[in-house]
């Protein structure tokens, strides 16, 4: 049976069937399923992969339906992508030099892994054209081919500014940011933001379908969100009527919603803008709304600032509960070794692959630990780990299968992938003291 093009490879399964001789003194038969896989390479050559699965059948023949049953696992082996050939983006920078925050967020450079920890790589370096200039890398287009770089630059002498006043101030002439569409197959680049520009401050991302793009840009010191074109063009400010400083935009998988969070309350409205409707929880501090992968639902966190917990809500805006407690989690990690004004980076739950659960991180006693509740509000924590651990930006896979997440060990920030199937944890980075990785986004494969 052949497979398909897959990575330019064509695989073919060859399955056996064959019945052992009885175990002595049982008189049972044993059968047995071998696989052959044959992964063509270059020049006709072929790797060789053979799993047997074996089953106990008794004294009796095996019938159709066992066969079958054997059968789909196998199936399903084959085709299930190792962790090899999936690629990860993320941000490395250092943690610990002195001069607060600047010093440090200004070594952060875009990077991709392979899943196992293998094959890192710098990505765009060249963004970085300027000692007070650096590179994040903030996602994938749908089709993985494209990855998006923020490059982003601020005035020295604006960061000594900041560091007294413990604020931000991302004025023009002080601040930049931008996004950039890169190819990693061809190294093509265009930085999207700068296409017909409203601000020096805009981070993009792309809508779930893949047909347009998402923007979140500094207007007059207002956040407010966009949509635009793929080419960076026909920019439309879709804020509606409201006037508040908006972040936390995203769409529905079907691109007919969006949702962001407006003056620290979520709101949703039309792919437009209109029609917007507030999600009126009576907390202070509602942020960062997310939606369900099949687009019915919407998650965010609600409460006051520093201690808030994951709610979830009705496309049509009914349905409104809390889902979990994050046991007193602030709901942001530190990224830093050093004092840090702006309280390092948000640690926000996620939706699994298929919307029926969150992941999310709480407390426990002196750990942050991993954690999963259905949709019902039954939680389950899935990491035993040692005193002092710390977990964060938790990232599952599109199939459901891994996920992805940075663990604080040691006093080192570094990625970890876990195998929900089996429970078994691979180390990604290996970084030094002094290092983080962080903000990790897998790569889409065949679209998902």
């Amino acid at each position: 049976m052949d497979t398909g093009d897959r990575n330019g490879q064509s695989t073919r399964i060859v399955w056996r069937w064959f019945i052992s001789y009885p175990r002595i003194g049982t008189g049972q038969k044993i059968a047995m399923m071998e696989t052959q896989s044959l992964s063509k390479g270059g020049e006709d050559t072929f790797q060789d992969e053979t799993r047997r699965t074996a089953v106990k059948l008794g004294t009796t023949r095996p019938t159709l339906a066992l066969l079958i049953s054997l059968l789909i696992p196998c199936l399903a082996a084959a085709d299930e992508r190792p962790l090899a050939d999936r690629l990860i983006g993320y941000t490395e920078l250092r943690t610990n030099l002195p001069g607060g925050r600047h010093a440090n967020v200004r070594t952060r450079r875009a990077a991709v892994i392979r899943g196992d920890g293998s094959g890192r790589r710098l990505v765009a370096q060249h963004l970085a054209d300027d000692p007070d200039a650096w590179t994040s890398f903030a996602g994938w287009s749908p089709a993985g081919k494209q990855a998006i770089i923020s490059r982003g630059w601020q005035d020295p002498e604006n960061a000594t500014w900041e560091e007294e006043h413990r604020r931000f101030r991302m004025l023009p002439g002080k601040w930049e940011l931008d996004s950039s569409l890169v190819d990693l197959a061809t190294g093509d680049i265009v930085n999207v933001t700068a296409v017909e520009r409203v601000s020096h401050y805009n981070s993009a991302s792309f809508s779930p379908d893949g047909k347009r793009l998402l923007m979140t840009s500094l207007i007059n010191g207002v956040s407010k969100p966009f949509v635009m074109d793929l080419d960076g063009r026909n920019k439309r400010d879709v804020s509606g009527d409201g006037s508040g400083f908006t972040y936390g935009y995203s769409a529905s998988p079907d691109g007919e919603r969006i949702s962001y969070h407006s003056n620290y309350q979520v709101y949703i409205a039309a792919a437009d803008g209109s029609n917007r409707q507030h999600i009126r929880t009576g907390n202070p501090f509602d942020f960062a709304p997310r939606w369900s992968a099949d687009g019915q639902w919407l998650m965010f966190v609600s409460g006051v600032h520093g201690r808030s917990n994951p709610y979830i809500v009705r496309r049509d805006g009914s349905g409104l509960r809390k889902l979990a407690d994050l046991n007193g989690y602030q709901g942001w990690v530190l990224f830093l070794d050093v004092p840090d004004f702006h309280q390092g980076s948000s640690d926000i739950p996620v939706w699994s692959a298929d919307g029926k659960s969150v992941f999310y991180t709480a407390k426990v006693g002196d750990k942050v630990e991993l954690f999963q509740v259905s949709l019902d509000g039954n939680p389950r924590q899935l990491t035993q780990s040692a005193p002092g651990t710390l977990h964060y930006h938790i990232t599952p896979s599109a199939d459901g299968r891994w996920l992805m997440y940075g663990s604080k060990r040691d006093d080192v920030r570094q990625l970890f992938v876990r195998d929900l199937t089996h429970g078994s944890e691979t180390q990604l980075t290996n970084l030094k003291p002094g290092h983080a990785a962080m903000w990790p986004h897998w790569q889409p494969v065949d679209g998902k």
